[in-house]
This record gives C-alpha cells, sequence and structure tokens, in this order.
C-alpha cells in the first residue's frame, strides 16, 4: 500500500459506471518536482497493473488518464492527474493507495 503526500484526490461516478479520481496538487515551485513524481508513481501503477487496458471508457478501456501540470496566475505550480476507469480499476486503486485511510 502506498500512501500519497503531495496529492489530494476527489472520487466520484457516472451513471455509466465510469469512476473518476482527480489528483491535485498545488505547490511552491520547490514541491513541484515532488508532486510530479508522485503523479508519476501513480501512473506507473496504473500502467503495471492494468498494461492492456488504458484507453476511453466508450472504447473499451479499463482506464485512462490525463496529466496536466503548469503555473498558476500567483505562481503556485499545480499538477492535476485526472484518471478514469471500471469500478474494478477504482477499487484496486483504493487498495494501492489506501483512499480512506483505513
Amino acid at each position: 500500500m502506498s500512501a500519497l503526500r503531495w496529492l489530494t484526490l476527489d472520487v466520484s461516478d457516472n451513471d455509466e459506471g465510469v469512476v473518476t479520481i482527480e489528483a491535485l496538487a498545488s505547490t511552491d515551485a520547490a514541491g513541484h518536482a515532488f508532486a510530479l513524481a508522485e503523479a508519476q508513481s501513480v501512473l506507473d501503477w496504473a500502467w503495471r497493473e492494468f498494461p492492456d487496458g488504458h484507453g476511453p471508457a466508450d472504447e473499451g478501456g479499463l482506464w485512462d488518464h490525463d496529466l496536466q501540470s503548469g503555473v498558476d496566475a500567483d505562481g503556485w505550480h499545480a499538477v492535476t492527474l485526472t484518471l478514469t476507469g471500471t469500478p474494478g480499476f477504482a477499487e484496486a486503486f483504493e487498495r494501492e493507495f489506501d483512499l480512506f485511510g483505513e
């Protein structure tokens, strides 16, 4: 099990059974590399655990992602990793990243 230190998670689902996990970080310049590295570790886990399942849900994918990084107008550095996936992907994510701190 891996604990996330830099990313804050928000989880939601829709009527079609797609779960969205948003992992967000807003840091000063010194913390930005750590937040990006943590986002990459999440992606590394997803590729390792679901290597053949990447792709949009409407095309049969088990999970998909979008990673954004930039500097806000106030100088804070933002990292946003959006993962979408099946309930099975979300359950595996929950187990790996201790989503609810249990």
